[in-house]
């Protein structure tokens, strides 16, 4: 599984880096990115969360 984060979208409100800082972290726009990797597995539904409580629904997760 890989997370994506819409960087037209993130209002860099540190929601999905407070829940889950193994996969997202803030870029040199102050925006939320995620890792390249797939989501470490033990991470993936603290990164899930993130992803349900972003207020502006910008994080996608595949698989």
């Amino acid at each position: 599984m890989k997370a994506y984060v819409d960087q037209d979208g993130c209002i860099s409100c540190g929601l999905c880096i407070d829940i889950c800082p193994e996969v997202f972290s803030y870029n040199e726009d102050s925006k939320s990115q995620a890792i390249d990797e797939d989501i470490p597995e033990d991470c993936i539904e603290r990164a899930k969360e993130a992803r349900d409580g972003c207020p502006v629904s910008v994080i996608d997760i595949k698989e």
